[in-house]
């Protein structure tokens, strides 16, 4: 089997630093004795995994399902998400946690956020001792934590952890196009690590410390991009989407300030860089929800076709809920809320936020 994928799959689919002030830019080389985990084997685990596997590390990327494991064994490749693309020979699928989990130094979670509590307790129960990153974006339905507050739950606080965000979609990560992530950790070394296994070929990888930041902007985004969706749905044009990105961005930015986030940091990738890939490219389930539902499809029925996780839906919930719990203003976010759980109509949704007063851009 090959072992990078074509052109096709892409078609289809703690010193004080400034943000994203490192790239790292040092060579790639053999790693067969400190391995990485991948836990998670959908699309965005099975993608992290070739791009780490092609800089010559070594990858265990881990599947709850035996059946799907197997068949990435057998055909060298994951025939449900990325199909043109083919495994490095140093990436090795597995179902056995614990077998996964030994020697491993380093994790990375590429699980729906709903899922995340339950893989921290699986990992835990094996007595594993690792450094965690994860690279879900949205928030733990119910509770309001976003996940670096699930995993000091869970593991401990004071572990290395670290979130992977950043204008990046599955298929195009696997099939080696051009792109940039960050990484954004609570420990340098931790960042640094991370940043070099993930740095090579195409894709550039930037590390910050600014993880409450890069948190809150890969789950508003999501939000975004479903009102996106709508809008688009509805016909409203290119005037509309730029206004929508923008004054998003603002909601963004003033609800991450709130949380201990810094502004600087919605204005780089994993803020402004990942709200404009999300809201203008239908690889984004979260875009294809918010033009689903501007058809009149249901939030149900539109997942439904979509047929995979959209964490846009109960994200929209949760960050509603901040919004107003910080007393945050958020006219976007609160009308997508209401489109979702059935109040409003997606027109009407629209109607509401044109008929708001004036006010000053910048305040």
């Amino acid at each position: 089997m090959p072992n990078s994928c074509n052109g096709k799959a892409a078609n289809k689919a703690s010193q004080h630093q400034p943000i994203e002030s490192r790239v790292i830019s040092s060579p790639p080389r053999a790693d067969a004795v400190d391995p990485v985990l991948i836990v998670g084997a959908g699309s965005w685990g099975t993608a992290l995994g070739i791009q780490i596997a092609r800089n010559q590390r070594s990858v265990v990327l881990w599947g709850h399902r035996k059946e799907h494991v197997e068949s990435l064994r057998q055909e060298r490749r994951n025939a449900r998400y990325l199909p043109d693309c083919g495994f490095p020979e140093n990436l090795s699928p597995t179902a056995d946690l614990e077998s996964a989990l030994s020697g491993v130094r380093d994790l990375i979670l590429a699980v729906p956020c709903d899922g995340l509590r339950d893989s921290l307790q699986a990992i835990r129960r094996c007595g594993a001792d690792v450094r965690i990153a994860w690279a879900c974006k949205g928030i733990e339905a119910g509770t309001h934590p976003f996940a670096h507050q699930v995993v000091e739950e869970v593991s401990g606080a004071g572990r290395p952890m670290a979130v992977i965000s950043g204008p990046t979609f599955a298929a195009e990560v696997a099939a080696g196009l051009p792109a940039a992530l960050a990484v954004a950790a609570n420990a340098p070394s931790f960042a640094s690590d991370l940043a070099k296994r993930l740095h090579g070929g195409r894709l550039r990888a930037y590390t910050n410390d600014d993880i409450i930041g890069a948190e809150v902007g890969g789950a508003v985004k999501n939000v975004l991009a479903i009102a996106a969706g709508i809008a688009d749905g509805l016909g409203f044009g290119a005037n509309t989407r730029a206004a929508l990105i923008t004054r998003g961005l603002a909601e963004m930015t003033r609800l991450g300030v709130r949380l201990g986030g810094r502004s600087e940091t919605f204005i780089g990738l994993a803020g402004l860089g990942d709200l404009v890939l999300s809201c203008t490219d239908n690889q984004s389930r979260n875009r294809r929800l918010g033009l689903a539902l501007a058809q009149g499809l249901s939030a149900k029925e539109s997942i439904r076709r979509i047929g995979q996780v959209v964490e846009g839906v109960h994200t929209a919930f949760e960050v509603d809920y901040l919004a107003r719990s910080h007393r945050v203003e958020m006219p976007i976010i609160g009308q997508v809320a209401q489109v979702l759980n059935g109040q409003c109509t997606p027109r009407e949704a629209v109607q509401a936020l044109l008929a708001r007063a004036p006010k000053q851009e910048l305040s």
